[in-house]
């Protein structure tokens, strides 16, 4: 049994038959009001009470019935996490190296100086002791964060097979191709493969491909030698290297150049690569996951993605499906998002009426999960009270994409409605949109100057 202390607390165990230097130690030790000191004559008894779990422990190094080493290695055995700091009258280097070298925190003689040195190596071990138990809060909730329960939520009948494929993933190091349209939580689906699998306590690291420039992406990936290119003012380590041991995601991988998916394709055949500018080949030991929005094998037809890339990348397959087929499931969603916020505010828990739930089931939800996110996360800022009705759910400017057909137009007008809305979602970059309509940017100029 371990017993629990709270945040600021600091337990001291301190073992030395001499009375009168326990006492000293102990009051001076109590002079911290954080610190909980317990004191034993003997090390018989500091090992029966080892249940409480103290973090630091000062031990005498000579006592009637153990000596130094035999308690340090018998308190090691029991938790090796426990810090020991053996304070003794014995001035001697040896026996000081031979005990650090066994595992002690410090060693301290008993002298004028002990006081000072002493609040020194408890202050010290102190800050060690906080930044562990900050990193296992950390690890704790990056476990739950990623947990099936808290972040592949749903009950729908096309969510079953997503859970048993997400559940192979995590079991096995295979590439996992993610589908699915954007907003429906490839990134999530990708953490959690990896905060679940065996690669856990190594890096993820997340690109997203469509972001970055054609002319920089392969110094992304692969990293660059001082020198390189213009600008490159030092060696800087790729993402590849980065995600060693890890998990490396590339998202939007569709929107990856075909000269640089060559590139891609030789070194995930030979798991190993050549920084910009360098010679040195690197190994590198990263599991793939790749995410887009877009028909892979259509994009291999029409030519836009290498046959041999698409199944050296395809692997264990998983398709997430748009939130407007998963039924009841946005209402849980919008429950299990309620939920987040108010804990994030220090708020008590709203509740939904069944109009507001009515509202949203029927709606399309052409931004999947992430507008959903963010409808409710507005709505709990809009509600008055601790409720949050059907006035309280605003939809975007998407909302009227539904409506869009419905319109009577020409098809040029058509075609203009349509080029303007995709200037809004990618924020007027022209290159862009040309991409993703499949036609020239000249075409997009001659329809913004005919406006």
């Amino acid at each position: 049994m371990r017993v629990k202390k709270s945040k600021n607390e600091l337990r001291i165990h301190i073992v030395d038959d001499d009375k009168l230097y326990n006492s000293f130690l102990s009051h001076l030790l109590s002079l911290n009001p954080d610190n909980i000191v317990e004191s034993y004559l003997t090390g018989a008894n500091l090992l029966k009470n080892l249940y409480k779990n103290p973090e630091i422990i000062i031990l005498d190094y000579h006592l009637p019935d153990f000596n130094g080493s035999s308690l340090l290695q018998k308190i090691s055995e029991n938790n090796p996490e426990i810090a020991v700091v053996v304070v003794s009258g014995q001035e001697d280097i040896s026996t000081a190296i031979k005990l650090l070298k066994e595992g002690a925190a410090d060693y301290i003689v008993k002298n004028d100086d002990t006081k000072e040195r002493l609040w020194m190596s408890i202050s010290h071990l102190r800050d060690k002791i906080s930044m562990r138990e900050e990193i296992v809060e950390l690890k704790n909730e990056l476990k739950s964060q990623y947990d099936f329960s808290e972040t592949i939520i749903g009950t729908h009948e096309s969510m079953k097979s997503l859970y048993s494929l997400i559940d192979k993933a995590c079991r096995s190091s295979i590439s996992v191709s993610i589908l699915g349209e954007t907003g429906t939580g490839k990134e999530v689906a990708a953490k959690t493969i990896h905060y679940n699998s065996a690669r856990k306590k190594a890096k993820f690291i997340a690109v997203n491909v469509a972001s970055i420039p054609n002319e920089l992406i392969e110094s992304e990936l692969f990293g660059h030698e001082k020198g390189s290119f213009t600008g490159a003012v030092a060696r800087r380590i790729g993402r590849f290297e980065e995600a060693n041991n890890g998990t490396l995601f590339l998202d939007e991988i569709a929107e990856m150049e075909l000269t640089m998916q060559a590139k891609l394709l030789r070194v995930l055949q030979e798991r190993e690569l050549t920084r910009v500018g360098g010679n040195e080949v690197v190994k590198f030991d990263a599991r793939i996951i790749i995410a887009t929005h877009r028909d892979l094998a259509e994009e291999v037809k029409k030519g836009n993605f290498r046959e041999d890339l698409y199944y050296r990348l395809l692997g264990l397959s998983i398709q997430l499906p748009p939130l407007r087929e998963r039924g009841s499931d946005i209402v849980l969603l919008a429950k299990h998002f309620i939920k987040m916020n108010c804990a994030a505010n220090n708020l008590s828990l709203f509740k939904i009426t069944a109009e507001a739930q009515n509202k949203l089931m029927d709606y399309h939800f052409p931004g999947n999960i992430r507008e959903l996110k963010s409808m409710i996360d507005l709505a709990c800022v809009m509600s008055n009270n601790d409720t949050i009705d059907a006035e309280n759910i605003k939809f975007g400017k998407s909302a009227s994409s539904s409506d869009f057909l419905l319109k009577e137009m020409t098809l040029d007008e058509y075609n203009k409605k349509l080029i303007a809305t995709y200037l809004e979602k990618y924020n007027n970059n022209v290159l862009l949109v040309a991409k993703k309509l499949n036609i020239g940017k000249s075409t997009i100029y001659r329809m913004l100057k005919d406006n």
